[in-house]
């Protein structure tokens, strides 16, 4: 009896437990999430008066320590612990319209206002925003189910099964073959490689198909085309004039890395700061080229510092944009308004990039001069010649005089002229007689030479060095030959010391005061080669100067300024460059959990070990998200551009984790690899058919039941029309090249420039290689949402306009492809059959038997154009090309079909 007793006792006892918790849970909320609940608020109904931009009435809610100071009323707004005495409470609860906040806006809901009291009670707490934490390491979800391949499908069924959805069945082998092929390549792929997938029913053929897929060439290619929309790559400068800017080395650069699976933190490393790597080679110079596609002003009378400045600028904000998937350019003008980024933050971090050499010249420099195998090992000759002379040093700045011409001074560096002039006020120094410029703080450490690039035409004049002062010791005086050409001359003198100001004078008594006598491009201060009067002296010093004023192709690269050249850097007060600040030094922003570096130097090279560091909360998210845009059309987080607190909220905040720590850990930064993961998955395997419960529960794919639907790119639809009509050229690297394109569209007013049509194949080559003119871009491509190129663009806007249907039916190109794609098809059927012809080109495109019901319409519309053609003999020869073996009306009604075909939605779009 007591033992029933005592196990009533535990059952009733244990009863009450339970009830105990469940009331507690109940009766006491889970706290308040600052960054998912209280942030969202204040964002969209505060911080437009009370933030970065404003301070009204001396309140801010954009850092902790600003909301609980002290505000104008003497009050605090905010009082942790203590919502009933807090003012912020009081005024969105008041009654009174002109005492209410928001003010003149509609009243906060009764849950923001429970939220907030809720928040202030438990103590006002900040907390970060998930993009700004670091990564961490996911627990994948312990989801069991036959539709799963790997762990990115374990998150998306979790999700799906939140939402009550089901995933879709894998799409067929022939839709997957294209999808998989276009994602990866940009291109269909051959036909030995489809014969391959398509007939091998092994579970390895489809694994098999992606290893092929990222080995081929094809695949850098496709992938270039992203990174050069973050890198605003073009072809020319940009602003008024536009003119020709040689930089596709940088757009060949690219495409070898992702063909190579350069791992992702050093391809970032070499773009931000190759330069500063220990002897750089060329590959590593060509990379900063990232950072030299700004625009570059060359109108006569810009002041070459505000420009100069300008692209400075752009960098910090590609920087961010691009690397880190946050908005930081508002940071110039005023503290961010909705993230934690101060405006002085902003110009510590812009200090990492204000001591490149770049000055918005002209002539792009500082550049990296290529030479030939056979020249480049003359310039191996003579750096052996220094080396052997037992100085390393030295044979370090002869090899960096010489591949980049630095370190030199363009010559509108110049000041305290007499008798000189800046032409334009930004070009280049013109010297008349007796004329003086100066040119401030020149390390003269060793230096025994100045070697000056000028035009003069004129006898008898000569040029004399002093250094300290105007009225200093003359170091060095030469003759001036007079050349109807620009030339390089040598000034030697004895090895000096110190940093000076110089100044160089011109004299010839044999002219008038006022002619123009003397030009000149740039100066260099260096050294002479070692060994003078030995036998083999006179040898290496002529290959010396055979190799600095070799006329050899260049590519604009970074390079840092020397310790005597460094620039201050200051905030600038509402982001006016004329009106500066307090002066301040690199450092970067304070809101992350992570700090720069211990060992990282202030210079852009300590700025890439941060970038690189794996506690950075963003570069590896970004990367992640920006891949999976391109694969499925929407990035996890859609705003690829902004990952801070008014960007969209990420739809699977876990697996953007789990992808990015894998990244760095598991995938050790290769890209190739994340990739594969990516298309591996079941989520991508999907068949794309919408359902009407799908349309009704989500229409837009957030949840991934499906598999990707999205029209191709700009750069992937014409290589798609190359392809299918046997028109693609796989050349590779090489100068811009130009397709057809109507006239007219060029006006280049300063240079006469020209659009003239590549001929030989080199019309037929891949889309990243058309030349691209920032102020004239290739306009059907435009058409299909290209990006301009004149700023960094992280996420193209797919439009649907009828421009684009009049473009793909009409444009001259896209009829020369469907021209060659009817010869195609006719050819490969093999027989004159107009069905068999039609089947065919549907099976070249899409890898599957076209259906009676897609191949009767194709049918009555060759009928159709036929019987007018044959009535038109002009109209044929129009549609097929005049002169043309085949001006048939058969061939002209065949080329109506295969436009049309190439015009299919299912053509146009990734199924």
């Amino acid at each position: 009896m007591r033992s029933i007793f005592n196990k009533k006792i535990l059952l009733v006892t244990g009863f009450l437990l339970v009830g105990l918790i469940v009331f507690r849970k109940f009766s006491h909320p889970v706290k308040v999430d600052f960054s998912s609940e209280v942030k969202p608020i204040i964002n969209s109904k505060c911080i437009s008066c009370h933030g970065g931009v404003k301070a009204k009435a001396g309140f801010s809610l954009l850092f902790r320590e600003e909301a609980l100071a002290v505000n104008e009323s003497g009050k605090r707004a905010i009082i942790p612990g203590d919502a009933a005495a807090s003012e912020m409470i009081r005024r969105i609860t008041h009654d009174d319209p002109e005492e209410r906040m928001p003010y003149r806006h509609e009243p906060l809901s009764k849950n923001e206002i429970d939220i907030l009291r809720r928040w202030i009670n438990e103590g006002a707490n900040w907390g970060d925003h998930w993009a700004y934490l670091p990564v961490k390491k996911e627990k994948i979800p312990g989801i069991d189910h036959d539709w799963v391949r790997n762990d990115i499908d374990r998150f998306i069924l979790q999700r799906l099964h939140d939402e009550d959805l089901s995933p879709s069945k894998e799409a067929v082998k022939a839709d997957l073959l294209r999808r998989v092929s276009l994602d990866l390549t940009g291109i269909l792929p051959s036909e030995k490689l489809a014969s391959s997938y398509l007939g091998d029913n092994s579970e390895q053929a489809y694994e098999l198909l992606i290893d092929s897929l990222l080995s081929s060439q094809a695949f850098g290619e496709r992938w270039a085309a992203m990174w050069l929309d973050l890198s605003r790559y073009a072809d020319t400068k940009g602003y008024e004039s536009d003119q020709a800017r040689t930089i596709w080395k940088f757009r060949d650069w690219v495409i070898k890395a992702f063909n190579d699976d350069m791992p992702y933190d050093e391809f970032i490393t070499q773009q931000i700061a190759g330069d500063l790597a220990p002897n750089p080679t060329d590959q590593q110079y060509i990379a900063t080229a990232f950072h030299r596609n700004t625009m570059t002003n060359d109108e006569g009378g810009t002041d070459n510092e505000e420009f100069r400045t300008a692209a400075v600028i752009d960098r910090v904000n590609t920087t961010w944009e691009s690397l880190m998937g946050t908005t930081f350019a508002c940071v110039q003008c005023h503290s961010h308004p909705y993230d934690p980024f101060r405006h002085e933050e902003y110009y510590k971090f812009m200090a990492y990039f204000n001591n490149t050499r770049d000055e918005d010249v002209g002539g792009d420099f500082p550049v990296l001069r290529h030479f030939e195998d056979s020249v480049a090992r003359e310039l191996n000759e003579v750096i052996d010649w220094v080396k052997d002379k037992g100085n390393e040093s030295m044979a370090s700045h002869i090899s960096t005089m010489l591949r980049t011409w630095q370190p030199a001074f363009n010559s509108n560096y110049a000041d305290s002229l007499r008798n000189a002039v800046i032409i334009n006020n930004n070009d280049i120094l013109l010297m008349r007689r007796d004329g003086v410029a100066r040119l401030k703080n020149i390390d003269l450490k060793k230096a025994d030479r100045m070697i000056m690039h000028f035009y003069s035409n004129k006898q008898g004049g000569k040029v004399s060095i002093r250094a300290g002062s105007a009225k200093g010791p003359i170091i060095a005086n030469a003759p001036i030959k007079g050349m109807d050409e620009w030339q390089y001359q040598a000034i030697d003198f004895l090895p000096q010391s110190g940093v000076h100001d110089v100044y160089i004078e011109y004299h010839n008594s044999a002219i008038k005061p006022m002619d123009d006598a003397l030009v000149v491009g740039r100066f260099a201060f260096t050294r002479q080669l070692p060994g003078k009067g030995e036998p083999a002296y006179d040898d290496a010093e002529k290959q010396y100067w055979k190799l600095l004023m070799a006329e050899v192709p260049s590519t604009p690269i970074l390079m840092e300024n020397g310790s005597e050249k460094q620039r201050r850097t200051f905030v600038f007060e509402r982001g006016n460059w004329r009106t500066k600040a307090q002066e301040v030094e690199p450092a970067v922003p304070q809101t992350f959990a992570f700090a720069m570096p211990a060992n990282a130097p202030p210079n852009r090279k300590g700025l890439s070990m941060w970038l690189t560091n794996k506690q950075n909360p963003l570069v590896s998210r970004t990367i992640v998200n920006r891949l999976w845009e391109q694969l499925f059309g929407t990035g996890i987080v859609e705003t690829l551009e902004d990952m801070g607190t008014q960007g969209m909220l990420p739809t699977h905040r876990e697996l953007l984790d789990h992808l990015s720590w894998k990244l760095m850990h598991d995938h050790e930064w290769s890209l190739k690899r994340l990739l594969k993961e990516m298309v591996m998955s079941a989520t991508y395997r999907q068949d794309s058919k919408l359902t009407d419960e799908l349309k009704e529960k989500d229409l837009f794919n957030r949840y991934y039941a499906r598999g990707p639907r999205v029209r191709l790119s700009a750069e992937q639809l014409r290589d798609h029309h190359l392809c299918a009509s046997g028109l693609l050229n796989n050349k590779m690297f090489g100068p811009g090249v130009m397709p057809w394109q109507p006239e007219g569209i060029w006006l280049s007013p300063y240079n006469g420039a020209k659009w003239t049509m590549s001929k030989n194949g080199d019309e037929y080559r891949r889309a990243v290689y058309t030349f691209w003119k920032r102020s004239s871009p290739y306009p059907s491509m435009l058409a299909f949402d290209a990006a301009q190129k004149n700023v960094c663009s992280a996420r193209r806007i797919r439009t649907n306009t009828p421009i684009q249907a009049l473009v793909a039916l009409n444009d001259s190109a896209y009829i020369d492809m469907a021209r060659h794609f009817a010869w195609r098809m006719k050819k490969e059927a093999g027989e004159p059959v107009i069905e068999k012809i039609i089947a065919k080109g549907y099976q070249l495109m899409l890898f599957k038997p076209i259906t009676p019901e897609k191949l009767s319409p194709l049918k009555v519309l060759y009928e159709t154009a036929l019987r007018e053609y044959v009535l038109d003999k002009n109209a044929t020869m129009e549609m097929v090309g005049s002169h043309n073996v085949n001006n048939k009306p058969s061939d002209a009604a065949l080329v109506v079909v295969a436009n049309a075909m190439l015009n299919l939605d299912e053509v146009l779009v990734k199924n």
